[in-house]
């Protein structure tokens, strides 16, 4: 009955409850792991520098765990098309969000169920997945097994440059999410696009 409703209202029912279940967790963890390692970092003190540490470890299994998940999800469902970067209307949406948006001009690219992601969404999440996820999965893991590097045969490794590595990579994941929460504004209602990743159904 409430499908029915929704659809009769326009909504279309976009995010599956996996794909909310993975948004809201990949957020929690990612605002965790910028605290605890920002405070490892020395930049405030909050919870101490050993659970800290412990924390921000135990959390950047989960979303290891989690990711692998995301990834299996994906590949299995044939949701990896979602990811496919296209340069179609591409330039459209920029002009969009450089001024379009302001004059009340449509979106080039309506959400469907079959598309989700604008062209600049898509180039977007793939480099995040691709590049930054794992980038900073490996400087996690480096910088956590430092006391055996040298069994490991990673001897010639800089600490300093591990950590900095990671760090540059914890900004550029906070510009991320910085981006995305403005974005969340930009629907016909400030929390239109927040709300359909609770209920799964967006206008």
């Amino acid at each position: 009955m409430q499908n029915d409703a929704n659809a009769a209202k326009g909504m279309l029912y976009i995010y599956t409850r996996y794909e909310r279940f993975w948004h809201w967790l990949q957020a929690a963890l990612i605002l965790c792991l910028l605290a605890t390692g920002f405070e490892v970092h020395g930049t405030f003190t909050l919870l101490g520098y050993k659970r800290a540490v412990s924390v921000h470890a135990w959390l950047g299994v989960t979303w290891l765990i989690a990711f692998a998940f995301f990834i299996f999800w994906i590949a299995t469902t044939g949701e990896w098309k979602q990811y496919l970067p296209t340069t179609k209307k591409m330039f459209e949406v920029m002009r969009f969000y450089a001024y379009g948006i302001f004059l009340g001009a449509p979106h080039p690219c309506p959400k469907t169920a079959e598309a989700k992601h604008n062209p600049l969404q898509r180039l977007t999440y793939l480099v995040l997945a691709t590049i930054l996820l794992p980038f900073m999965m490996v400087t996690g893991l480096l910088y956590y097994s430092y006391n055996d590097w040298a069994s490991l045969g990673l001897g010639g490794l800089s600490l300093a440059a591990v950590a900095l590595a990671h760090l540059i990579g914890a900004f550029a994941i906070l510009v991320f999410l910085v981006v995305h929460v403005y974005m969340t504004t930009t629907g016909h209602t400030p929390l239109a696009h927040v709300q359909a990743m609770i209920t799964g159904w967006e206008r």
